[in-house]
């Protein structure tokens, strides 16, 4: 293959005229985004819109559209959801009461116990919530903020060293693909983690430019950050990233060791202050650590949030793990194809083989470059973040979770915008013009493939996406050939049919609610794999994950309380649940243009608005009366087994429930004494029974509370809800 690549580094901002309309700029240099040298007469708002120098016309106002139709996208019905995932909302309402809540990522603003992470991707939540009040959109919107900021940064991480319009592409690949448009609208930690490795890669692209110590700190600070977010998945990055830079960076070898330590004194800082300060403040003022067996921030860490998610020993998970020859175990079987298996091939897979064939590409293109060419270092950063993470993702054996895979979205989208302009560039070569398209050609048949798994789902879009991509590739095969206007047409035309799959996905995505601990993006998909049960939530064989319920069934405030299916009452606290439908009632929607907007399924509660290990309670308006009388004499309102039913009445009640168990019922917090002795003290007015689920390895705490409160306290039946009122002994 011909390579031009020397002709990237050498053109001049005077020849962009030259290039073609859809690559349209020389390559960026390393300078800060920005207009400079417009002339003393231009207003600075004209100056903005008009960007660079370099930049023909159309850049900045394109750039902004991206964003504005990110935005459109990700806002749609986005209060459908209503609290999302309750488990970090109650997290985020307590922290909007109690700045030591706030600190530590309570469950409750009283401060019992807290969340199985670190609190960095609440504190947005629940400085949104103390500034504007409890409810969705303040719950939300700050997800989707983080939604457009790694749309931005990506976008100027790519366009740097190529060209607008790879940074154009990667930007509308990432906020189409699927897993996006979910984990962007949701209030899981996985969107404040996709921003912050975006943010990482690019400091680290930036200090590449000219061995800038500064940029490979802010690189380490990011990483320390992404680790307070979700720990050590912040780490998979680290190894691949500090070898590029070792090898790649345009100075001595002493210097880049030196700097490479500098950035990990800074990741250690930006990440182990908090760490620090939660493992020297004394056990018996601060909240229980969640997740953790022994009320450990570092056993959590290396254990349940750690190596655990590895190798599948998970001390006090819901069953994780274990898997035999193909792994996986509970949580689907692992293997080299997992990211392209059932259900998780729809969240991220779309041009998942795309991206790996234009890492090759671009690696071929740039061989012959000097060691610290700049454009082979960014297949290099993206390509290895890209395979480092998969690979993990489709060996471990631990907790797997379809939405997961929003992690991958970033580096998929900078691999297609970098190789697809790169090739367009060479496509007077025969072999690129062939690479670019066989590539379109490959993603429209896996489009096809992924878009036929979901029956009934738009048949007509899975044949017109393998006609249109095919024709698109063979009219890029021809390049050298056809017309400059056919070869633009094809080219269209191949980028129209690469993502008109995850388009679809995605406006069914945001047209329906997603609520509970498991959530998945797209239409109902046969045959998934990768969670509990074989099929897995979300992916078993209606891949009916997270959605939620019909109008007019509510939760607390007003707020549409969907039931996740995959985790029923009936499976009991600690153990994996069952696949299968569990949901009642189902409702069609459409988009606008004919669109399915998903089936939406929901599962009550069991009697008494009772939850799950993985979904909250219905909490009606007599409960919650209940709930609220008197509850200012008591440091909690009452007391649930797990989470997610604690959070159900706290999000209700607006006021401090205290989760039993934590999040799985299983850790020993409080045991049988100290929540006697709460008792005795006046502290917890009520207990909400949970049909005797609970208990963990630490005593069976959960089960030994409940026979406790049965044996000794009076039942009051509040509209088919079961509470004990523990000021009132039998």
């Amino acid at each position: 293959m011909t390579t031009q690549h020397d002709r990237y580094q050498g053109m001049q901002a005077g020849g962009a005229a030259a290039v073609d309309a859809v690559t349209v700029a020389p390559p960026v240099r390393a300078e800060p985004l920005g207009g400079h040298g417009r002339g003393r007469s231009a207003s600075p708002f004209a100056r903005w819109w008009r960007g660079r120098d370099e930049d023909a016309r159309w850049v900045r106002p394109a750039f902004l559209a991206l964003l504005v139709a990110t935005a459109l996208l990700y806002l749609y019905n986005l209060s459908a959801s209503g609290y999302a995932n309750s488990f970090y909302s109650a997290a985020a309402q307590a922290g909007s009461e109690s700045w030591k809540a706030f600190f530590f990522g309570s469950s409750d603003a009283a401060n019992s116990i807290t969340v199985d992470k670190p609190p960095a991707a609440l504190w947005p939540m629940a400085l949104s919530v103390r500034l504007f009040g409890l409810g969705s959109w303040q719950i939300l919107l700050p997800e989707v903020l983080m939604g457009l900021a790694t749309v931005g940064v990506l976008y100027g991480a790519v366009r740097r060293r190529f060209t607008p319009a790879a940074g154009l592409i990667a930007g509308a690949v990432l906020a189409v693909t699927p897993v996006a448009a979910l984990m962007f609208r949701f209030n899981n930690p996985d969107a404040l983690l996709a921003l912050l490795m975006t943010v990482t890669v690019y400091c680290l692209l930036r200090a590449l430019e000219g061995a800038r110590t500064k940029w490979l700190v802010w690189a380490g600070v990011a990483v320390g950050f992404a680790f307070l977010t979700k720990t050590l998945q912040a780490f998979l990055i680290l190894p691949p990233l500090a070898l590029v830079y070792a090898v790649c960076a345009p100075t001595t070898l002493r210097r880049r060791l030196g700097q490479l330590a500098l950035a990990g004194l800074a990741m250690v800082v930006a990440g182990g202050w908090w760490v620090a300060i939660v493992e020297l403040w004394p056990a018996s003022s601060r909240p229980y650590v969640g997740g953790s067996q022994n009320n450990s921030f570092l056993e959590l860490t290396f254990g349940y949030n750690g190596l655990g998610r590895i190798n599948g020993d998970e001390t006090g998970s819901v069953g994780g793990g274990g898997g035999g020859a193909r792994g996986g175990g509970g949580w689907g079987e692992s293997g080299i194809d997992r990211m392209f298996s059932g259900n998780i091939g729809g969240q991220i897979s779309w041009l998942l083989p795309a991206a790996l064939l234009l890492l090759v590409a671009g690696l071929l293109v740039t061989r012959r470059a000097n060691r610290n060419d700049s454009a082979r270092a960014a297949f290099l950063v993206w390509g290895s973040s890209l395979l480092m993470t998969a690979g993990i993702f489709s060996f471990m054996a631990g907790i797997f979770h379809e939405y997961y895979t929003v992690a991958l979205a970033p580096y998929i989208a900078a691999l297609v915008g970098m190789g697809a302009t790169v090739l367009w560039e060479e496509r007077r070569s025969v072999l690129a013009s062939a690479a670019l398209g066989g590539t379109v050609a490959v993603t429209a048949y896996w489009s096809y493939v992924l878009l036929g798994r979901s029956t009934d789902y738009l048949p007509w879009l899975r044949w017109t996406v393998l006609i249109g991509g095919l024709a698109a590739a063979t009219g890029l095969v021809l390049a050298a050939r056809l017309g400059r206007r056919l070869v633009l047409g094809a080219a269209a035309l191949g980028l129209a049919a690469s993502l008109a799959g995850p388009v679809a996905y995605s406006l069914t995505t945001v047209s329906e609610g997603h609520a509970g601990s498991i959530v998945t993006a797209g239409p109902a998909v046969a045959g998934g794999r990768g969670g509990p049960g074989g099929g897995g939530p979300g992916g078993g064989d209606d891949g009916l994950g997270g959605r939620m319920q019909p109008p007019g069934q509510a939760q607390g405030q007003g707020q549409a309380q969907g039931q996740n299916r995959q985790g029923g009452p009936g499976g009991g606290m600690g153990q994996p649940p069952t696949g299968g439908r569990q949901g009642q009632g189902q409702s069609q929607g459409q988009l606008p243009g004919g669109l399915p907007g998903g089936r939406q399924t929901g599962e009550r509660g069991m009697g008494g608005g009772m939850g799950g290990l993985l979904n909250g309670a219905n909490v009606n308006a007599k409960v919650k009366a209940t709930l609220k009388q008197n509850a200012e004499d008591y440091t909690w309102a009452a007391a649930a087994i797990g989470s997610q039913n604690a959070a159900s009445y706290q999000l209700a009640t607006e006021k401090p429930v205290m989760a039993i168990g934590g999040f799985n019922g299983s850790d020993p917090s409080p045991t049988l004494a100290e929540f006697k002795q709460y008792v005795a003290d006046g502290k917890i007015h009520y207990f909400i029974a949970s049909g005797g689920q609970g208990g963990g390895p630490g005593g069976n705490s959960g089960s030994g509370i409940t026979s406790w409160v049965e044996s000794t306290f009076t039942k009051v039946t509040v509209d088919g809800t079961t509470l004990y009122d523990l000021a009132d002994e039998k």
